[in-house]
């Protein structure tokens, strides 16, 4: 198992890596809408939120030499379910098919308040 780090996404605020590798996939701790330059939520609401750990995902693939259509599965957590709709048009523009397995679940909070907070699994 190696452990991916990168600055151009928010450190591990605690015992976690951002990412591991191990037997031939990346796996990504859930990543919240955090932008890694200012250290604060983007302005927006959800489909902003969305973009950000999209983006997040996106810097920590690069630096296990992967990108977006390794991704094998995702699972998305959001903060209110309403906001589903929202979330899934910016979530399309970042896949291509064929699309990865997805899982959205509604949890009553997530850190710092986010409205969504994503995770992958991608093969390298």
């Amino acid at each position: 198992m190696k452990a991916v780090s990168t600055s151009q996404a928010p450190g591990a605020i605690g015992p976690y890596s951002q990412a591991v590798q191990a037997g031939g996939f990346v796996y990504t701790s859930g990543q919240l809408p955090i932008d890694p330059a200012t250290g604060s939520f983007p302005q927006g609401g959800i489909q902003a939120q969305t973009r950000q750990s999209l983006l997040n995902v996106q810097a920590i693939l690069t630096a296990a030499g992967l990108d977006l259509s390794h991704v094998v599965k995702t699972t998305v957590f959001l903060a209110d379910m309403n906001d589903f709709a929202a979330m899934n048009a910016v979530y399309a523009s970042f896949f291509s098919e064929p699309y990865p397995a997805r899982s959205a679940v509604a949890v009553k909070t997530l850190p710092k308040n986010a409205l969504v907070e994503i995770e992958v699994v991608a093969a390298e």
